[in-house]
Protein backbone atom coordinates (compact mmCIF):
# COMPACT_ATOMS: atom_id res chain seq x y z
CA UNK A 1 0.00 0.00 0.00
CA UNK A 2 1.43 3.28 -1.36
CA UNK A 3 2.06 5.88 1.21
CA UNK A 4 -0.06 8.90 1.29
CA UNK A 5 1.53 11.94 -0.66
CA UNK A 6 1.17 15.29 0.80
CA UNK A 7 -0.27 17.47 -1.53
CA UNK A 8 1.49 20.73 -2.75
CA UNK A 9 0.50 24.24 -1.10
CA UNK A 10 -0.03 26.64 -3.98
CA UNK A 11 1.08 29.96 -3.52
CA UNK A 12 -1.40 32.29 -1.82
CA UNK A 13 -1.23 36.36 -3.22
CA UNK A 14 0.30 36.99 0.37
CA UNK A 15 2.81 34.33 0.35
CA UNK A 16 3.59 35.79 -3.16
CA UNK A 17 4.03 39.61 -1.55
CA UNK A 18 5.97 37.94 1.99
CA UNK A 19 8.62 36.59 -0.68
CA UNK A 20 8.85 39.52 -2.95
CA UNK A 21 9.50 41.77 -0.11
CA UNK A 22 12.05 39.35 1.26
CA UNK A 23 13.75 38.54 -2.04
CA UNK A 24 15.84 41.95 -2.03
CA UNK A 25 17.10 40.93 1.17
CA UNK A 26 18.14 37.22 -0.20
CA UNK A 27 20.64 38.83 -3.00
CA UNK A 28 22.31 40.78 0.10
CA UNK A 29 23.28 37.67 1.47
CA UNK A 30 26.12 37.02 -0.49
CA UNK A 31 27.25 40.57 -0.39
CA UNK A 32 27.48 40.60 3.35
CA UNK A 33 28.86 37.23 3.32
CA UNK A 34 31.88 39.00 1.57
CA UNK A 35 31.75 42.26 3.17
CA UNK A 36 32.20 40.30 6.38
CA UNK A 37 34.72 38.13 6.15
CA UNK A 38 36.80 40.85 3.85
CA UNK A 39 35.88 44.09 6.38
CA UNK A 40 34.23 43.33 9.46
CA UNK A 41 36.29 39.99 10.69
CA UNK A 42 39.75 41.74 9.48
CA UNK A 43 38.94 44.81 11.61
CA UNK A 44 37.86 42.58 14.58
CA UNK A 45 41.00 40.67 14.77
CA UNK A 46 42.82 44.26 14.59
CA UNK A 47 41.13 45.72 17.06
CA UNK A 48 40.97 42.20 19.48
CA UNK A 49 44.96 41.49 19.03
CA UNK A 50 46.05 45.52 19.68
CA UNK A 51 44.65 44.90 23.08
CA UNK A 52 47.20 41.77 23.37
CA UNK A 53 50.60 41.43 24.19
CA UNK A 54 50.85 37.96 23.08
CA UNK A 55 49.42 36.08 26.61
CA UNK A 56 46.68 38.54 28.08
CA UNK A 57 44.95 42.00 27.47
CA UNK A 58 47.04 44.77 28.08
CA UNK A 59 47.75 48.29 26.61
CA UNK A 60 51.88 47.64 26.33
CA UNK A 61 51.27 48.07 22.42
CA UNK A 62 49.93 51.64 22.64
CA UNK A 63 52.39 52.61 25.82
CA UNK A 64 55.44 51.41 23.27
CA UNK A 65 53.69 53.61 20.40
CA UNK A 66 53.31 56.90 22.42
CA UNK A 67 56.87 56.29 23.91
CA UNK A 68 58.35 55.34 20.76
CA UNK A 69 59.96 58.37 19.06
CA UNK A 70 60.36 56.41 15.52
CA UNK A 71 57.19 55.33 15.43
CA UNK A 72 55.98 58.97 15.77
CA UNK A 73 57.96 60.43 13.05
CA UNK A 74 56.21 57.46 10.93
CA UNK A 75 52.68 58.93 12.37
CA UNK A 76 54.00 63.06 11.72
CA UNK A 77 55.36 62.01 7.83
CA UNK A 78 52.30 60.46 7.06
CA UNK A 79 50.00 62.91 8.33
CA UNK A 80 52.24 65.60 6.51
CA UNK A 81 52.45 63.86 3.36
CA UNK A 82 48.51 63.18 3.32
CA UNK A 83 47.73 66.51 4.26
CA UNK A 84 49.61 68.65 1.83
CA UNK A 85 49.40 65.80 -1.17
CA UNK A 86 45.66 66.08 -0.60
CA UNK A 87 45.63 69.95 -0.58
CA UNK A 88 47.05 70.11 -3.44
CA UNK A 89 46.09 67.24 -5.49
CA UNK A 90 42.42 69.04 -4.79
CA UNK A 91 43.73 72.24 -5.68
CA UNK A 92 45.28 71.32 -9.01
CA UNK A 93 42.21 69.16 -9.70
CA UNK A 94 39.24 71.47 -8.95
CA UNK A 95 41.76 73.76 -11.60
CA UNK A 96 41.05 71.12 -14.15
CA UNK A 97 37.71 70.09 -13.73
CA UNK A 98 36.48 73.80 -13.47
CA UNK A 99 38.93 74.74 -17.17
CA UNK A 100 36.83 70.82 -18.51
CA UNK A 101 33.38 73.16 -18.60
CA UNK A 102 34.60 75.26 -21.41
CA UNK A 103 35.79 72.45 -24.13
CA UNK A 104 33.79 70.96 -26.45
CA UNK A 105 32.51 67.55 -25.60
CA UNK A 106 35.38 65.42 -27.75
CA UNK A 107 38.66 67.07 -25.86
CA UNK A 108 36.65 66.70 -22.71
CA UNK A 109 35.80 63.14 -22.86
CA UNK A 110 39.62 62.68 -23.73
CA UNK A 111 40.72 64.43 -20.87
CA UNK A 112 38.50 62.04 -18.85
CA UNK A 113 39.63 59.08 -20.64
CA UNK A 114 43.11 60.04 -19.84
CA UNK A 115 42.71 61.04 -16.51
CA UNK A 116 40.66 57.51 -15.78
CA UNK A 117 43.61 56.10 -17.50
CA UNK A 118 46.55 57.60 -15.10
CA UNK A 119 44.44 56.90 -12.10
CA UNK A 120 45.51 53.36 -12.33
CA UNK A 121 48.96 54.20 -13.21
CA UNK A 122 50.41 53.53 -9.43
CA UNK A 123 52.10 51.24 -7.23
CA UNK A 124 55.68 50.12 -8.20
CA UNK A 125 55.01 51.25 -12.14
CA UNK A 126 54.90 54.75 -10.83
CA UNK A 127 57.87 54.75 -8.76
CA UNK A 128 59.79 53.09 -11.94
CA UNK A 129 58.62 56.10 -13.86
CA UNK A 130 59.79 58.74 -11.89
CA UNK A 131 63.01 56.98 -11.38
CA UNK A 132 63.83 57.23 -14.53
CA UNK A 133 62.19 60.74 -15.21
CA UNK A 134 63.51 62.91 -11.66
CA UNK A 135 65.89 60.22 -9.98
CA UNK A 136 69.17 60.98 -9.46
CA UNK A 137 70.36 60.28 -13.18
CA UNK A 138 66.89 60.99 -13.93
CA UNK A 139 66.29 62.45 -17.64
CA UNK A 140 64.95 65.74 -16.44
CA UNK A 141 66.17 66.09 -13.40
CA UNK A 142 69.96 66.25 -15.76
CA UNK A 143 68.21 68.77 -17.83
CA UNK A 144 67.37 70.89 -14.72
CA UNK A 145 70.95 70.40 -12.84
CA UNK A 146 72.63 72.08 -16.02
CA UNK A 147 70.04 74.92 -16.31
CA UNK A 148 70.20 75.41 -12.65
CA UNK A 149 67.21 74.63 -11.24
CA UNK A 150 67.40 71.72 -10.28
CA UNK A 151 70.33 71.49 -8.08
CA UNK A 152 69.24 70.31 -4.14
CA UNK A 153 66.46 67.51 -5.32
CA UNK A 154 66.38 64.71 -3.60
CA UNK A 155 63.37 62.51 -5.23
CA UNK A 156 63.86 59.58 -2.08
CA UNK A 157 63.11 62.25 0.32
CA UNK A 158 60.25 64.25 1.45
CA UNK A 159 59.75 66.78 -1.46
CA UNK A 160 60.16 63.35 -3.93
CA UNK A 161 57.63 61.48 -2.12
CA UNK A 162 55.40 64.20 -1.90
CA UNK A 163 55.56 65.04 -5.60
CA UNK A 164 54.92 61.21 -6.26
CA UNK A 165 51.74 61.60 -3.96
CA UNK A 166 50.24 64.56 -5.71
CA UNK A 167 50.94 62.84 -8.97
CA UNK A 168 48.45 59.75 -7.97
CA UNK A 169 45.98 62.08 -5.98
CA UNK A 170 45.34 64.82 -9.41
CA UNK A 171 43.34 61.63 -10.94
CA UNK A 172 41.06 61.00 -8.67
CA UNK A 173 40.65 64.18 -7.32
CA UNK A 174 39.46 65.36 -11.25
CA UNK A 175 37.38 61.74 -11.40
CA UNK A 176 35.70 62.77 -7.74
CA UNK A 177 34.87 66.48 -8.36
CA UNK A 178 33.81 66.31 -12.27
CA UNK A 179 29.93 64.97 -11.41
CA UNK A 180 29.96 68.21 -9.23
CA UNK A 181 31.85 70.79 -11.11
CA UNK A 182 29.52 69.77 -14.33
CA UNK A 183 26.12 70.54 -12.39
CA UNK A 184 26.93 74.08 -12.24
CA UNK A 185 24.89 75.86 -14.51
CA UNK A 186 26.23 78.30 -16.97
CA UNK A 187 23.12 80.26 -16.43
CA UNK A 188 24.01 80.90 -12.26
CA UNK A 189 26.76 83.03 -13.58
CA UNK A 190 25.69 84.53 -16.42
CA UNK A 191 22.46 86.06 -13.55
CA UNK A 192 25.49 86.81 -11.18
CA UNK A 193 26.94 88.95 -14.01
CA UNK A 194 23.65 90.56 -14.51
CA UNK A 195 23.03 91.51 -10.49
CA UNK A 196 26.75 93.05 -10.87
CA UNK A 197 28.75 89.99 -9.37
CA UNK A 198 32.49 89.92 -10.83
CA UNK A 199 33.98 86.22 -11.55
CA UNK A 200 35.51 86.13 -8.06
CA UNK A 201 32.17 87.19 -5.98
CA UNK A 202 30.48 84.58 -8.39
CA UNK A 203 33.18 82.03 -7.06
CA UNK A 204 33.19 82.72 -3.64
CA UNK A 205 30.11 83.52 -3.09
CA UNK A 206 27.92 80.79 -5.61
CA UNK A 207 29.65 78.46 -6.85
CA UNK A 208 32.05 77.46 -3.74
CA UNK A 209 29.07 77.30 -1.19
CA UNK A 210 27.48 74.87 -3.46
CA UNK A 211 30.82 72.99 -4.31
CA UNK A 212 31.64 72.57 -0.74
CA UNK A 213 30.25 69.30 0.27
CA UNK A 214 32.24 67.60 -2.74
CA UNK A 215 35.42 69.45 -2.44
CA UNK A 216 35.46 67.86 1.27
CA UNK A 217 34.10 65.03 0.81
CA UNK A 218 37.03 64.71 -1.98
CA UNK A 219 39.38 65.32 0.52
CA UNK A 220 38.33 62.96 2.83
CA UNK A 221 38.76 60.56 0.06
CA UNK A 222 42.40 62.29 -1.03
CA UNK A 223 43.77 62.21 2.70
CA UNK A 224 42.68 58.80 2.88
CA UNK A 225 44.22 56.96 0.03
CA UNK A 226 47.49 58.96 1.20
CA UNK A 227 47.96 58.06 4.78
CA UNK A 228 47.33 54.41 3.39
CA UNK A 229 49.33 54.24 0.31
CA UNK A 230 52.29 51.44 0.53
CA UNK A 231 53.49 50.49 -3.00
CA UNK A 232 54.72 53.71 -4.14
CA UNK A 233 56.76 54.71 -1.18
CA UNK A 234 58.11 51.27 -0.73
CA UNK A 235 59.30 50.67 -3.80
CA UNK A 236 60.62 54.27 -4.23
CA UNK A 237 62.59 54.46 -1.02
CA UNK A 238 62.85 50.27 -0.74
CA UNK A 239 61.33 51.01 2.93
CA UNK A 240 64.17 53.79 4.08
CA UNK A 241 61.46 56.83 4.61
CA UNK A 242 59.88 56.15 7.84
CA UNK A 243 55.82 56.05 7.13
CA UNK A 244 53.36 54.40 9.07
CA UNK A 245 52.19 51.88 6.43
CA UNK A 246 56.03 51.34 5.63
CA UNK A 247 56.25 50.34 9.62
CA UNK A 248 52.95 48.56 9.64
CA UNK A 249 54.58 46.08 7.06
CA UNK A 250 57.91 45.73 8.61
CA UNK A 251 55.84 44.79 11.65
CA UNK A 252 54.16 42.08 10.38
CA UNK A 253 56.39 40.53 7.31
CA UNK A 254 59.60 40.97 8.91
CA UNK A 255 61.98 38.02 10.00
CA UNK A 256 63.90 40.24 13.49
CA UNK A 257 60.99 42.06 14.23
CA UNK A 258 57.61 40.59 13.82
CA UNK A 259 55.04 42.17 16.45
CA UNK A 260 51.56 41.91 14.85
CA UNK A 261 50.45 43.46 17.57
CA UNK A 262 52.05 45.97 17.56
CA UNK A 263 51.09 46.77 13.96
CA UNK A 264 47.57 45.85 14.92
CA UNK A 265 47.31 48.77 17.38
CA UNK A 266 49.39 50.91 14.81
CA UNK A 267 46.28 50.16 12.79
CA UNK A 268 43.84 50.92 15.15
CA UNK A 269 45.24 54.42 15.62
CA UNK A 270 45.49 55.00 12.05
CA UNK A 271 41.37 54.19 11.86
CA UNK A 272 40.73 56.45 14.69
CA UNK A 273 42.53 59.19 12.77
CA UNK A 274 40.42 58.67 9.43
CA UNK A 275 37.48 58.16 11.92
CA UNK A 276 38.29 61.57 13.10
CA UNK A 277 38.57 63.80 9.98
CA UNK A 278 35.60 62.06 8.73
CA UNK A 279 33.52 63.34 11.27
CA UNK A 280 35.47 66.71 10.90
CA UNK A 281 34.23 66.48 7.53
CA UNK A 282 30.27 65.73 8.24
CA UNK A 283 30.46 68.80 10.66
CA UNK A 284 31.69 71.20 7.53
CA UNK A 285 29.20 69.58 5.64
CA UNK A 286 26.37 70.30 7.91
CA UNK A 287 27.50 73.60 8.79
CA UNK A 288 27.67 74.31 4.90
CA UNK A 289 24.35 72.96 4.46
CA UNK A 290 22.96 74.73 7.52
CA UNK A 291 24.70 78.53 6.12
CA UNK A 292 23.04 77.77 3.06
CA UNK A 293 19.72 77.49 3.83
CA UNK A 294 19.79 80.34 6.23
CA UNK A 295 21.48 82.57 3.35
CA UNK A 296 18.32 81.34 0.94
CA UNK A 297 16.24 81.99 3.80
CA UNK A 298 17.13 85.53 4.19
CA UNK A 299 16.98 86.27 0.80
CA UNK A 300 13.78 84.61 0.60
CA UNK A 301 12.60 87.04 3.06
CA UNK A 302 14.47 90.12 2.24
CA UNK A 303 12.21 89.38 -1.53
CA UNK A 304 8.61 88.92 0.38
CA UNK A 305 9.73 92.69 2.00
CA UNK A 306 10.42 93.91 -1.01
CA UNK A 307 7.43 92.69 -2.79
CA UNK A 308 5.09 94.37 0.21
CA UNK A 309 6.67 97.56 0.09
CA UNK A 310 6.20 97.21 -3.76
CA UNK A 311 2.62 96.86 -3.39
CA UNK A 312 2.05 99.06 -0.21
CA UNK A 313 3.87 101.87 -2.62
CA UNK A 314 1.52 101.08 -5.16
CA UNK A 315 -1.35 101.19 -3.44
CA UNK A 316 -0.37 104.35 -1.70
CA UNK A 317 0.32 105.71 -5.32
CA UNK A 318 -3.56 105.10 -6.40
CA UNK A 319 -5.36 106.03 -3.33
Amino acid sequence: MKPKETPMLPFTPRSRIRLKKWQPLLWLIPFAVVFYLFQISPMLWVVTNSFSDGTQLSFDNYREIFDSPFILQGFSNSLWLALWSSLIGLFIAALLVSSLRHLNNGVRDAVIAFTNMSSNFVGVPLAFAFIIILGTNGALTLILRQLGILDDFNLYGRWGLLAIYTYFQIPLGALLLYPAFDALKKDWQEAAALLGADTRQYWFKIALPILAPALFGTFIILFANAIGAYASAYALTLGNYNLITIRIASLVSGDLFLEPNLAAAISVLLIVILAFVTIINQWLIVQSDHTQSDRRRRRSTKSRSLIRKDHAKHASDLS
